[in-house]
C-alpha cells in the first residue's frame, strides 16, 4: 500500500511539474506576444502623430487661402460671411405622427390604489 501511494505521488509531481513546464512557456509566448503588439501601438501612435502634423501642415489657412486663389477661376470658392449662416430656429424638423390612443389603460388601478 506504502508504495502505491509513493508511486501516485511521484506520478501526480512529474504531471504538476509538465503542467507548470506548460505553463512557463505559454506564459512566456503571451508575454512576448504582448511585448510585440505594445510595439505595434507604439509605432501606430507615432505614425498617427506625424499625420496629425501633416494634416496640420497642409491645412494652414495662409496655404488653403492661396490655393484657393489659385484655383479660383475653376472652383469659385469665397469665403464665409456671416449672412451665410442661419439658425437652428429655423430649420424644420418633421412632425412626428402619433398613433391614436384605441385602448387607454387605468394605471391607478393596476397599482392597488383604486378608489
Amino acid at each position: 500500500m506504502r508504495s502505491l501511494l509513493l508511486v501516485l505521488s511521484a506520478f501526480a509531481v512529474m504531471a504538476l511539474g509538465f503542467w507548470a513546464y506548460r505553463e512557463n512557456y505559454r506564459t512566456q509566448g503571451e508575454l512576448a506576444e504582448v511585448r510585440r503588439l505594445q510595439a505595434e501601438i507604439g509605432e501606430l501612435r507615432e505614425a498617427l502623430s506625424v499625420l496629425n502634423a501633416e494634416w496640420a501642415y497642409l491645412n494652414r489657412p495662409d496655404r488653403l487661402r492661396e490655393l484657393a486663389e489659385l484655383n479660383f477661376e475653376r472652383l469659385g470658392l469665397l469665403p464665409f460671411e456671416p449672412r451665410q449662416f442661419g439658425s437652428v430656429a429655423a430649420v424644420s424638423y418633421p412632425a412626428i405622427a402619433l398613433p391614436p390612443i384605441t385602448e387607454p389603460v387605468d394605471t391607478i388601478a393596476l397599482n392597488g390604489n383604486a378608489p
